[in-house]
Protein backbone atom coordinates (compact mmCIF):
# COMPACT_ATOMS: atom_id res chain seq x y z
CA UNK A 1 0.00 0.00 0.00
CA UNK A 2 1.12 3.55 -0.62
CA UNK A 3 1.00 6.47 1.79
CA UNK A 4 -2.18 7.76 0.13
CA UNK A 5 -4.10 4.58 0.74
CA UNK A 6 -6.30 3.90 3.72
CA UNK A 7 -5.48 1.03 6.05
CA UNK A 8 -8.36 -0.96 7.51
CA UNK A 9 -8.14 -3.25 10.51
CA UNK A 10 -10.20 -5.03 13.11
CA UNK A 11 -8.98 -4.77 16.70
CA UNK A 12 -9.96 -7.79 18.77
CA UNK A 13 -10.45 -6.66 22.37
CA UNK A 14 -10.61 -9.11 25.25
CA UNK A 15 -12.23 -7.76 28.41
CA UNK A 16 -12.30 -9.16 31.92
CA UNK A 17 -15.00 -11.48 33.21
CA UNK A 18 -17.99 -9.48 34.36
CA UNK A 19 -16.86 -6.41 32.43
CA UNK A 20 -18.76 -7.33 29.25
CA UNK A 21 -21.98 -5.56 30.19
CA UNK A 22 -20.31 -2.39 31.44
CA UNK A 23 -17.95 -2.41 28.47
CA UNK A 24 -20.87 -2.78 26.06
CA UNK A 25 -22.65 0.20 27.63
CA UNK A 26 -19.59 2.39 27.20
CA UNK A 27 -18.73 1.24 23.67
CA UNK A 28 -20.66 4.01 21.96
CA UNK A 29 -19.00 6.67 24.10
CA UNK A 30 -15.54 5.17 23.60
CA UNK A 31 -16.04 4.86 19.85
CA UNK A 32 -16.25 8.63 19.68
CA UNK A 33 -12.87 8.84 21.44
CA UNK A 34 -11.13 6.35 19.15
CA UNK A 35 -10.23 8.27 16.01
CA UNK A 36 -10.84 6.12 12.96
CA UNK A 37 -13.34 3.75 14.58
CA UNK A 38 -16.08 3.32 11.99
CA UNK A 39 -18.08 0.59 13.71
CA UNK A 40 -17.80 -1.31 16.96
CA UNK A 41 -19.18 -4.84 17.24
CA UNK A 42 -20.06 -6.56 20.50
CA UNK A 43 -19.42 -10.27 20.00
CA UNK A 44 -19.68 -13.53 21.91
CA UNK A 45 -16.54 -15.62 22.25
CA UNK A 46 -12.92 -15.08 23.20
CA UNK A 47 -13.11 -11.36 22.43
CA UNK A 48 -15.93 -9.12 23.59
CA UNK A 49 -15.59 -6.12 21.33
CA UNK A 50 -14.24 -5.65 17.82
CA UNK A 51 -13.95 -2.13 16.41
CA UNK A 52 -13.36 -1.63 12.68
CA UNK A 53 -10.69 1.02 12.24
CA UNK A 54 -9.70 3.08 9.19
CA UNK A 55 -6.41 4.92 9.40
CA UNK A 56 -3.72 6.51 7.23
CA UNK A 57 -0.79 4.38 8.46
CA UNK A 58 0.08 1.22 10.34
CA UNK A 59 2.19 3.26 12.74
CA UNK A 60 -0.84 5.34 13.67
CA UNK A 61 -2.95 2.19 14.12
CA UNK A 62 -0.34 0.76 16.48
CA UNK A 63 -0.19 3.96 18.54
CA UNK A 64 -4.00 4.18 18.60
CA UNK A 65 -4.19 0.70 20.13
CA UNK A 66 -1.40 1.40 22.62
CA UNK A 67 -2.54 4.89 23.65
CA UNK A 68 -6.36 4.77 23.44
CA UNK A 69 -7.55 1.16 23.71
CA UNK A 70 -5.12 -0.73 25.97
CA UNK A 71 -5.26 1.86 28.79
CA UNK A 72 -9.02 1.21 29.25
CA UNK A 73 -9.23 -0.54 32.63
CA UNK A 74 -11.50 -3.40 31.46
CA UNK A 75 -9.18 -4.38 28.57
CA UNK A 76 -7.09 -7.49 29.21
CA UNK A 77 -5.56 -7.86 25.76
CA UNK A 78 -5.84 -6.77 22.15
CA UNK A 79 -4.99 -8.28 18.80
CA UNK A 80 -5.11 -6.50 15.47
CA UNK A 81 -6.00 -7.99 12.10
CA UNK A 82 -5.15 -5.74 9.17
CA UNK A 83 -7.38 -6.13 6.11
CA UNK A 84 -5.27 -7.31 3.18
CA UNK A 85 -7.86 -7.65 0.43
Amino acid sequence: MTDNEVWKAFVLIKVGTGAHLNFAKLTKERKAKIEGAKEVYGVFGKYGTIPRIKTHSLEYLTSLIADKIRPISEVISTEKSVVGF
